[in-house]
């Protein structure tokens, strides 16, 4: 049965409201590239009237720089047109009337009218969000959400012409065909929330069909409650009034002619969601009387996945950069000191020219060696942080004889002691374990070297190792100046020292290295201490061979 006219007219009228109220910029152009048409939004945006963009080239809305390369994609796209987003991966920009550049993001989409083929571009400034994503990456702060306001005015040009019967059908084609390939989620509404229409694209993303929402629902079936209800309890408290229902406050800006780009977060109807961009604008008649309200949402899942992508190697940076700032300042002071003293060794071994100053020549030697040494370590301490920091740190898990390992670290380490300071080394249980013997060495060395270094000469240091079942249990004991409570809460902190250490030579990098080597063997350090009366350090291994 023929559809009748008034039908039509109101028909096209509800998409011709559609269309010139989208806060989105929308061109269409033909299979020449020849622009046919294009909303009141994508004008305002170039800076065009309708009769200064009709019958030209889209290359005009493009800087000049990018016309060959367009010429070429708009002849592949022609060639095999789909809907999709243009130029995924590159930076895309369009140009003004007067010449002003600006960022864009377009979404392509086409269809055949009559045998020829239309292209429809749906254009999305996006300079505000360029301009916040260069200040994150300048300033190395979190980036943060910036509200677009989008100002448009009413243009009810097409409610005014009278048309015939047959250029009611091609503009009906014409605008659901724009609606219905939109590469946005459009949601029209009455006055009162109810959905009118739910384009293809809000059907495929949140998994309902037209017929299960249209004239049944309103579009709170799609959003998060608990946000709503935030959200809701602001619009309240900023407007100064309270709202009907939730609908209400989501619509309320869109009354006042407020027109913001929002996150929000999409319920689909299996439950999953995602994050979108939602801009609510009302639908008024030529009157300026509210008719119904449009939503135009965009799924950015996978910018917010970029940018929290972003904001993790920013805080990665400032970390390394804090780290090599203290390492600078550590390094500063740590090595001043034995550079100092192999330059005034090597000066003095020079001065020392006879036989009988071999004696004094050899302690100088000797004091050149102690240095090197020293600075070795230090250096050996900031590149294991640097391999632990960066995931680079081999582990190589063998099975090995515990108590033969520590008695043979605890033989090479008694030379360096203080003087009459002993070392009491018992072991417990099994003697066979599964760790890694290079890290395992660190960390009884660094523990063993920090008791001596922190207690009197003459002193006793207790070292325990116990096997039983999966479990290795590594314990060094020592009575000396002993740790605060307070700072053992920052033991295993980079570069920290307690507040007693003084003059006590150190880099603050042992007791984190020890940690972090713990770690990797599934291993948890403890300690326990009191000021005066020495320190217990406790390290338990899961032990569990394959």
């Amino acid at each position: 049965m023929p559809v009748s006219a008034s039908y039509k007219i109101e028909l096209t009228n509800h998409f011709k409201e559609i269309f010139a109220h989208a806060t989105i910029g929308i061109v269409v152009t033909d299979g020449r590239g020849v622009i046919v048409a294009a909303n009141p939004f994508a004008l305002n945006e170039f800076g065009y009237a309708i009769d200064e963009l009709m019958g030209r080239r889209i290359e005009v809305l493009i800087p000049p720089r990018f016309h060959e390369r367009h010429v070429h994609y708009h002849k592949a796209y022609t060639g095999k047109p789909q809907t999709r987003f243009m130029g995924s991966g590159l930076e895309l920009f369009a140009i003004t009337r007067q010449g002003k550049e600006f960022p864009v993001e377009i979404s392509l989409s086409n269809y055949i009218k009559k045998g020829e083929q239309y292209s429809i571009a749906f254009v999305t400034n996006i300079a505000a969000r360029k301009q916040s994503e260069k200040e994150i990456e300048k300033l190395h702060e979190e980036l943060e959400s910036k509200v677009i306001t989008r100002t448009t005015e009413l243009n009810d040009t097409l409610t005014q012409l009278q048309v015939t019967n047959h250029v009611l059908d091609e503009a009906i084609a014409f605008q659901k065909a724009i609606l219905d390939n939109a590469g946005a989620m459009i949601i029209a509404t009455d006055t009162q929330g109810i959905i009118k229409y739910f384009n293809p694209e809000a059907a495929l993303n949140l998994g309902y069909a037209m017929e299960e929402v249209i004239n049944t629902h309103t579009p709170l079936l799609f959003h998060c409650k608990a946000e709503v209800a935030r959200k809701s309890a602001l619009q309240a408290e900023v407007f100064g009034m309270s709202f009907e229902n939730e609908f209400a406050a989501l619509v309320e800006k869109a009354k006042r002619n407020i027109h913001t780009e929002e996150q929000y977060t999409y319920v689909r109807k299996d439950g999953s969601t995602f994050p979108v961009l939602l801009t609510v604008s009302a639908i008024r008649n030529k009157n300026g009387m509210i008719t119904g309200f449009m939503g135009v949402a965009v799924d950015i899942a996978e910018q917010v996945k970029a940018e929290k992508h972003l904001r993790e190697l920013l805080e990665k940076e400032k970390d390394l950069s804090e780290l090599k700032s203290k390492f600078v300042s550590m390094a500063s002071h740590e090595f001043r000191t034995p550079l100092s003293t192999v330059l005034s060794s090597a000066y003095l071994i020079e001065k020392y020219a006879t036989i009988e100053d071999q004696q004094k020549r050899q302690r100088h030697l000797e004091r050149i060696v102690s240095s090197v040494t020293l600075l070795t370590d230090l250096l050996n301490d900031f590149l294991s942080v640097d391999k632990i920091e960066e995931g680079k740190l081999p582990l190589r898990l063998t099975q090995f004889n515990l108590q033969e390992l520590v008695d043979s670290i605890i033989g090479a380490m008694n030379n360096s002691l203080k003087l009459q300071q002993v070392i009491d080394y018992v072991h417990e249980g099994e003697t066979r374990v599964y760790l890694d013997t290079s890290l395992l060495k660190h960390i009884v060395m660094n523990l063993v070297s920090n008791a001596s270094k922190f207690s009197p000469e003459g002193s006793r240091i207790e070292v325990r190792t116990v096997c039983k079942k999966n479990t290795v249990v590594l314990s060094v004991k020592d009575y000396g100046m002993g740790i605060s409570k307070e700072d053992q809460q920052h033991l295993t902190e980079r570069f920290f020292r307690g507040a007693n250490a003084g003059n006590i030579q150190g880099t603050g990098l042992g007791l984190h290295i020890v940690s972090k080597y713990a770690e990797l063997m599934n291993g948890e350090m403890k300690c326990e201490s009191r000021l005066e009366q020495g320190t217990t350090f406790t390290i338990t291994f899961t032990n569990k061979p394959d």
